[in-house]
């Protein structure tokens, strides 16, 4: 704890431990695949072999065909375009926000139906991207080539991704537009749209679980914010998981070990168990995904929010101490307070 506590956050570079780190939008380490721009942004070795991440983008017609992994659970979300799923049974056209979940073993394959469309791939535990690290050389660039294009034909999809298991046939079914508003009640394949799931009302912002340990064998949970400018909450650190945060859209202030952080669309911070950190929007209807390692912290948002059947939420309608009574009256929610919320140091309109 106390050596995660002492760094300061690692900008546009993987450190190779847990500790945390910042990487802006389009850095990481890069690789192309089946036409498509892998930015990988936290590997097993980041993340104390907990979970890895990595960014896709890709032209029209790109994708991945049926595949499974034996022993990782995975999440995809839409950051950007239009991207069409198939699970066993079914599939979707998914826009931004929307995601889709496979539990290990379960064939994916996904298609992208837009120009820079951009998939979020989180995987739990490490290792799923290993051999694509290992096995081809990294790229300077970071967009995909201008003549990229897929192998994809109406009757097949692109090769499976390094390190999958290729499975029979899933059948490439024609997409419906059902709409995705539930969890489900355990370990199963599932899509979601953007801000449903379980929803919990919080001062000027909404809470959206897209995940639950329930939905992923306890191996992660994933929240997905959207609220109005606010100063910072409390200076705080956990003890057993780690928070991952990405913008979505916005601007988001995030202060981690003494370091103030600017967060917009596509930016990410790994923030391992014993940073001390804070956060705080900045720019009416921001857009923030959480993934948070483990299931430990879920209650948190049970208890510090207010549920609600909206999609939006309604400025100045949650009492802020909600948020401070719920913690006080659950002191086993693995949030170690250390201070007051730090002072900012930046022009508060930025």
């Amino acid at each position: 704890m106390q050596t995660v506590q002492e760094a300061k956050p690692l900008f546009n570079a993987l450190p190779g431990e847990p500790l945390p780190y910042y990487v802006a939008n389009g850095e990481g380490l890069r690789f192309e695949r089946d036409g498509q721009l892998w930015t990988i942004i936290a590997r097993a070795g980041d993340t104390g072999g907990s979970f890895d991440a990595a960014f896709i983008r890709g032209p029209r017609g790109t994708g991945a065909a049926a595949h499974s992994l034996p022993r990782h659970q995975r999440s995809y979300y839409v950051f950007e375009g239009q991207v069409q799923v198939w699970l066993p049974g079914r599939s979707r056209v998914l826009g931004p926000g929307d995601s889709v979940h496979v539990p290990e073993g379960t064939p994916i394959a996904y298609r992208l139906l837009g120009h820079l469309s951009k998939l979020l791939l989180f995987s739990a535990p490490g290792g799923a991207l290993d051999e694509l690290i290992s096995g081809e050389d990294q790229v300077e660039h970071h967009l995909y080539p201008a003549g990229a294009a897929g192998t994809t034909t109406d009757a097949g999809l692109a090769l499976p991704p390094l390190g999958s298991v290729a499975q029979g046939d899933l059948e490439l079914l024609g997409a419906d537009d059902a709409w995705d508003a539930d969890l489900p009640e355990g370990n199963e394949p599932y899509m979601i749209r953007g801000l449903e799931g379980d929803r919990r009302g919080w001062p000027d912002s909404l809470n959206a679980f897209s995940s639950r340990g329930r939905t992923t064998g306890g191996r992660y949970f994933s929240v997905a914010t959207l609220g109005a400018p606010a100063p910072y909450i409390i200076r705080h650190f956990h003890q057993l998981h780690t928070e991952n945060f990405f913008c979505l859209s916005g601007r988001i202030w995030l202060w981690v070990n003494g370091e103030e952080i600017l967060l917009t669309a596509g930016d990410y911070v790994h923030a391992p168990a014993g940073t001390v950190h804070s956060f705080a929007f900045a720019a009416h209807q921001t857009r923030m995904l959480g993934v948070l390692t483990g299931n430990v912290f879920e209650p948190f948002f049970d208890v510090t929010g207010v549920d609600t059947e909206d999609h939006v939420y309604t400025e100045g309608l949650i009492d802020p101490s909600v948020v401070i009574g719920g913690i006080k009256a659950n002191p086993d929610l693995d949030l170690v307070v250390t201070g007051p919320p730090p002072e900012r140091t930046r022009a508060p309109g930025l």
